[in-house]
């Protein structure tokens, strides 16, 4: 289990890095270890970027029609 603090520091760093190139951070903007360790605490890149609140979650159709 990823400790919490690791979490928010994978947060931390998506959050900067998108302040830092004014629009949503690319893999590519980071260095591979760091990349690496964003995708290992906090999972794959979409997923990454919408635990840090910089991209809505998506929506799955087939949920959609069950509500």
């Amino acid at each position: 289990m990823i400790s919490e603090e690791k979490k928010k520091w994978a947060i931390e760093q998506l959050r900067e890095k998108s302040l830092e190139v004014g629009r949503l951070p690319k893999k590519d903007d980071f260095e591979p270890v760091t990349m690496s360790r964003i995708k290992a605490f906090l999972g794959p890149w979409p997923r990454a970027l919408e635990q840090a609140g910089l991209k809505e979650p998506k929506v799955n159709k087939k949920q959609i029609g069950r509500r």
